[in-house]
């Protein structure tokens, strides 16, 4: 039975897909009539180049005769994508000390709150965390940052306005070495993927880090918000190219009707979704497993 905060985080998606494909379908024999309304059904949850290759399969099974029920549809779809997203990619446990996550993202992609809860999450599997604010340009993502900080009752290393980012992350990287901390998370400027100089900047950030911490970034995290859709696969191809992300987070899922885009960015960026945001608390994180997300997509609905 899958329970807790990813299943109520999907509840907006899967009211729209789960149970528009039930009403669509009911039981009995499947015609080529409801292939085509729910082609249009999988699109609506945001699928986007998967709903194709579901549909593509579906069609294909019915043509050649091993899918004639309406009840064999959901399981089928089940399947598939998970075939789609392939297993699940956890990031490496950090084994250097500190391990060092920079994390990047647009602007209003919840990239401060997200580095707070990955903060949580390290603190509640036993590790020490400090954080380091490297969006130095804008005094309130400082401010939100340092006041997580102190709920987390977690060190943080910030500058001036306007210090430079790339020196403010060494100052964070040399003090976490120093005080022994196990994972340091890095916050840098949100950016929009096509500000080349900004790009170079946090180019330039990965590597002073590398200065400091050899190895370091041992994880690129790219926050992307999971109510943009299909738009988010184009930021994430330019993060991409950029700074060699190691992988994923998407937010903000319990508050949309488009979850099913975690399929589709999976599938199409070749990158793991290594955690999804299904709230605004702090425990409202989930290390993503592909099984656990389809579960919670069809249960209950």
């Amino acid at each position: 039975m899958v329970l807790g905060r990813l299943f109520a985080g999907l509840k907006k998606t899967r009211e729209t897909l789960v149970s528009g494909l039930r009403q669509l379908l009911g039981r009995g024999e499947l015609d080529a009539a409801q292939l085509d309304r729910l082609e249009q059904l999988l699109y609506t949850a945001d699928l986007g180049p998967a709903a194709a290759q579901l549909v593509t399969a579906l069609r294909e099974a019915f043509r050649k005769g091993t899918l004639t029920q309406a009840e064999e549809v959901e399981p089928f779809l089940k399947a598939r994508l998970l075939q789609l997203m392939g297993g699940a990619e956890r990031p490496a446990a950090p084994t250097a000390k500190p391990h060092v996550v920079l994390v990047v993202g647009v602007n209003g992609s919840g990239k401060t709150t997200s580095i707070a809860k990955l903060a949580a999450l390290h603190k509640r599997e036993g590790r020490t965390v400090m954080l380091a604010a490297g969006d130095t340009f804008r005094a309130a993502a400082v401010e939100q940052l340092s006041i997580w900080a102190d709920r987390l009752e977690a060190p943080i290393v910030k500058g001036k306005g306007g210090a430079d980012p790339s020196g403010l992350a060494f100052d964070a990287a040399d003090a976490a070495a120093r005080e022994g901390i196990d994972v340091l998370l890095v916050d840098t400027a949100g950016r929009l993927h096509t500000q080349k100089n900004l790009m170079a900047e946090l180019e330039k950030v990965r590597r002073v880090l590398g200065k400091r911490v050899p190895g370091a970034p041992h994880e690129t995290l790219l926050i992307l918000d999971g109510t943009t859709g299909q738009n988010a696969i184009v930021q994430a191809r330019q993060f991409q190219a950029s700074v060699a992300v190691t992988g994923l987070m998407v937010t903000k899922l319990d508050g949309t009707a488009r979850g099913g885009a975690v399929v589709s960015i999976r599938e199409q960026l070749g990158l793991p979704v290594h955690y999804v945001g299904v709230g605004e608390g702090l425990e409202d994180i989930e290390r993503f497993d592909p099984a656990a997300f389809v579960e919670a997509l069809f249960q209950g609905a």
